[in-house]
């Protein structure tokens, strides 16, 4: 599953010299990833009322093309992989057909004292896993 949501680039993003600031990328996308959670039916509020979380434990970035002000960008995300207590995800970042940015997010489930912990099965949603294509069948 592969989902996509859009922002445009507010002037206080940029850097002196007219594109985004690369830091601004991880708050790109970390609202893409909240927004992929929403779309496969990831409780993010209940996981973490009930004292679990995911945390980011790695993020790779790899810078295209610079984005500027009032760019309409669309970030997709979709999973790579998925084990008992972690998962990879995939984002990309576009303007139009132009690729910005690509990136690889790990991801793991933490219980309240920080330590990794098996999500629950409410939490196990199927969307947390690649799809399997017909000839992986």
């Amino acid at each position: 599953m592969t989902t996509e949501c859009t922002l445009v680039v507010r002037t206080y993003e940029c850097d002196h010299y007219g594109h985004v600031n690369n830091a601004n990328y991880l708050n790109y996308l970390e609202f893409a990833r909240y927004e992929y959670l929403r779309s496969i039916g990831f409780d993010y509020p209940a996981i973490i009322k009930a004292g679990y979380g995911l945390y980011v434990a790695r993020v790779e970035i790899d810078y295209k093309q610079p984005a500027v002000m009032d760019d309409v960008l669309c970030i997709r995300t979709w999973p790579l992989k998925k084990g008992a207590v972690s998962g990879l995800l995939a984002q990309e970042i576009r303007r139009g057909d132009v690729i910005i940015a690509t990136a690889k997010v790990t991801w793991a489930c933490v219980d309240s004292a920080g330590k990794p912990a098996r999500l629950l099965p409410q939490w196990d949603v199927p969307g947390l896993k690649p799809e399997r294509s017909p000839a992986a069948s």
